[in-house]
């Protein structure tokens, strides 16, 4: 039987005067002390993140009762907030992943000493941007705030929760709310570059394995892939190095082409995009905000892309090294179509 400790709440709320604030606590074990951060925000009050500077405040206990406030774990950084921080060593450094109410999930990289943290990469999972105060993050579709642990055989895998993208009368008809996503694998290259890849144990729900090698495609033109169809789907898929131009695969087609979802590569500008502008026809999809990053391919890379399509959503992992998520809810039944062009 689980029972509260009698002495909560063991890190009161503050009264006013404190640098610190309590919001979604870490906590881990070094020696002989247990330290915990609370993210948060500092130049504003933490409902207020108009104006507010991410921040996390670090404290000590040796007994996960009597806790102490030792400082800010880090210097605050640009974004509105640090809401539901994560704290791990990852390689030879650590990372913060984290969440802002007007940006969702991103994360740090950087050296950990002397209970002070040097964020030295500062990356998204998530790009777009919420409205004030991060009011319409319920509704935007996108990969709002992620968490992770340490697998018995020492690998770091992450899940992240997958807003809804539909308006929020659908979600109370509808009686529920958000999905969390594919877990994912975390690690660093010796460059200390981040990797994003899928659980490799996704591989398990493999059925019904289709193959197709050496398609030829003109410009401007797209290939059906007529044996490949629905909307429970894992498809890999390279493309030949080019400098010039634009590839990509569309998922979730209807026959007319009025719904469909496209993840497209442009060459020229080395980027990376998720457009849900027409993944549905539903009236109750408000979240349409296209999902587009930075993807420098390296001299005759080949863009390695693994797309997982689930009903609702769909989930973009290019070379390993970046993660596109979105909701999609197409409403046609014969949204199933799979193009590459």
């Amino acid at each position: 039987i689980w029972e509260k400790s009698p002495h909560n709440p063991v890190i009161p709320a503050p009264k006013g005067g404190e640098e610190w604030k309590t919001h979604d606590p870490c906590a881990w074990k070094d020696g002989d002390y247990w330290y915990l951060v609370s993210g948060s925000n500092v130049g504003a009050p933490p409902r207020d993140i108009g104006s507010s500077r991410d921040a996390a405040f670090m404290f000590r206990s040796p007994d996960l009762i009597n806790w102490d406030y030792m400082r800010p774990l880090y210097e605050p950084g640009d974004e509105s907030d640090c809401a539901v921080p994560d704290f791990f060593p990852l390689g030879d450094k650590y990372m913060l992943l984290f969440a802002s109410h007007t940006r969702g999930a991103q994360y740090y990289i950087g050296a950990y000493a002397d209970q002070r943290f040097t964020p030295e990469i500062h990356g998204r999972m998530n790009f777009t941007k919420f409205g004030p105060l991060g009011k319409d993050m319920h509704i935007s579709g996108d990969l709002i705030a992620p968490i992770s642990w340490e697998a018995p055989d020492g690998r770091r895998i992450m899940i992240a929760w997958i807003s809804e993208g539909r308006t929020r009368e659908a979600q109370e008809a509808s009686g529920w709310a958000g999905i969390m996503s594919l877990p994912r694998v975390l690690s660093l290259t010796d460059g200390g570059i981040l990797q994003i890849e899928p659980l490799p144990e996704l591989e398990m729900l493999r059925l019904e394995q289709r193959s197709f090698t050496n398609l030829s495609i003109k410009a401007g033109s797209s290939t059906d892939l007529k044996e490949v169809r629905g909307d429970c789907l894992e498809l890999v898929v390279e493309f030949e190095y080019s400098d010039y131009g634009e590839v990509g695969i569309k998922v979730c087609c209807s026959p007319d082409g009025s719904e469909e979802t496209v993840v497209t590569y442009i060459y020229a500008e080395r980027s990376l995009e998720l457009d849900v502008g027409r993944s549905s026809l539903s009236s109750d999809v408000v979240g349409s905000t296209t999902q587009r990053t930075h993807l420098k391919l390296g001299a005759d890379e080949l863009l390695k892309l693994r797309v997982f399509v689930d009903r609702s959503v769909v989930e973009v992992f290019a070379n390993s090294r970046e993660c596109l998520t979105k909701r999609i809810y197409p409403s046609r039944p014969d949204s199933l179509g799979v193009r590459v062009f």
